[in-house]
């Protein structure tokens, strides 16, 4: 019987890391060992893996060169770099000669997990070619896409639906936690849109009182109501041409729903006080951080408005669910507010920004912003170390379903590899909605065997129920699944 399972190839001169790993990912992958970058590449020429774990410092043939005879001779075999040596120069020297990513020994399993699905999941072809590319234009990179900043791969996927949607003119829903950057999606949607040279008007429903907001969205005659002294244009006129991006359309009242579905179904409205209608062109682009079908059940939202808002829906992942751009976001704040403090320029050393990493950030970017901000005006130094972190960065870390170090952990190796492969499976999981054929396709396993191994380790088949299990301790799993 063929093993269809994806091939990983782990290339290290110690023979513990090589067992250790190999034991660790044996039953979801069929693996592969090498000594040195000489018996690596003579490997690959036999039978070429779907991804190398490669370690820097090796005898014969090193890491960084065993990278550059692979590319060389045209191998697009994603590699993650494993080292001792935590440096910044050996980091740098092996992403330019084209690794996908980069660990330091001792390794953390929740992070080789993340790294191993997520460079599975793409094409060899697309993640070599991404790190490339990366590597060309980072000296010119301001943001990513616009004035937003996202390299992850669910960023990056949200990228590509701007893309595809934002000169198709048909009304958008972006969903997504307060401080996700909503409004700035909605922005780069209009600069990409037919209708960039008309303006971009936006409001916030929940920040004008529920007496007001009628008046501030469609406008009134002189006289319509008590000080109402002069006519108001409202801001769907101001966007005529152009874009309307109502922020927090939850909020609106029931008697605003009904001329904002009007609007929608007819393309005009009437001014407070006026009697005959005003029509104009406008695209409309809103925005939530509620469920607007919860609203429905509990009748606070009109489900055929809800109807006609959704058309297309894209929903920005909070910041906790992409701390791989946590490094990439803090640059980009560091330059944006250089000038503001004196051409100041701060780092973050190892320990700070683990902390960074791992805060699990409740008020997404922009909290992430004012943070970084506040360090480039107090901060006594320029590299930012743990003790000039802000009290909550180091005392609220995010609820990570295992954070185990491989080589220095008091569990047993049996508890280590059980541990490693329920995350692995329910990180699976997650990312294909919970869908076990798509899942099983990513790990590279049956569908049979997921769900052999599912029951095994006690993983329910729903979400909610999953995320439960995840927390348990292992034996209570064990003992559950038992």
């Amino acid at each position: 019987m063929t093993d269809s399972r994806k091939k990983v190839l782990i290339v290290d001169d110690e023979e513990n890391i090589r067992s250790s790993l190999s034991l660790l990912l044996k039953n979801n992958f069929e693996v592969k060992t090498a000594v040195d970058g000489n018996e690596a590449l003579s490997l690959v020429k036999e039978d070429a893996p779907d991804l190398i774990l490669l370690d820097v410092m090796m005898p014969n043939l090193d890491g960084i060169d065993t990278l550059k005879q692979l590319r060389d001779s045209n191998s697009n075999i994603p590699v993650i770099m494993l080292t001792a040596a935590n440096t910044v120069r050996t980091a740098v020297q092996a992403m330019k000669c084209g690794a996908v990513d980069y660990l330091n020994k001792p390794f953390d399993v929740e992070e080789l997990t993340t790294l191993i699905i997520n460079t599975l999941d793409q094409q060899p072809t697309t993640a070599v070619a991404e790190v490339v590319s990366a590597k060309k234009h980072v000296a010119e990179i301001e943001a990513d896409f616009g004035q937003m900043v996202g390299r992850s791969e669910n960023m990056q996927a949200v990228f590509r639906q701007i893309e595809q949607i934002a000169d198709k003119d048909t009304t958008l829903l972006i969903t997504g936690e307060s401080g996700t950057g909503k409004e700035l999606l909605a922005k780069r949607v209009h600069e990409l849109s037919q209708r960039k040279d008309g303006p971009f008007i936006a409001i916030n429903c929940a920040a004008i009182p529920e007496t007001l907001i009628e008046s501030e969205l469609f406008g009134h005659e002189k006289g319509a109501f008590t000080n109402a002294i002069e006519k108001r244009i409202g801001h769907f006129e101001l966007a005529h041409g152009g874009t309307l991006f109502l922020d927090e359309i939850g909020e609106l009242s029931q008697t605003v729903q009904v001329k904002m579905l009007r609007f929608l179904q007819e393309q005009e409205f009437y001014r407070v006080g006026r009697s005959k209608p005003v029509r104009v062109d406008v695209r409309v682009i809103a925005a939530t951080n509620k469920n607007l079908e919860d609203l429905i059940k509990e009748k606070k939202f009109r489900q055929d408005l809800f109807y006609r808002i959704n058309v297309i829906n894209i929903k920005i992942p909070a910041l906790k669910d992409r701390y791989d751009d946590i490094p990439h976001l803090i640059d980009h704040f560091v330059k944006k507010y250089s000038k503001v403090y004196g051409d100041r320029v701060i780092d973050f050393d190892e320990s700070a920004m683990k902390f960074m990493i791992e805060y699990d950030w409740p008020g997404n970017v922009r909290e992430l912003e004012n943070v970084v901000e506040s360090l480039m005006a107090l901060a006594p130094a320029d590299t930012v170390t743990e003790e000039m972190l802000p009290p909550k960065i180091k005392s609220r870390r995010h609820s990570q379903p295992l954070k185990l170090t491989v080589f220095d952990s008091d569990l047993n190796f049996e508890e280590a590899e059980r541990r490693f492969e329920t995350d692995m499976i329910l990180k699976a999981l997650k990312r294909t909605n919970f869908v076990q054929t798509r899942a099983a396709e990513l790990l590279g396993i049956s569908r049979r065997i997921l769900k052999y191994k599912m029951d095994k380790l006690g993983i329910s088949d729903k979400p909610d129920a999953s995320e439960s299990e995840a927390s348990q301790s292992g034996p209570q799993k064990q003992q559950a699944a038992e």
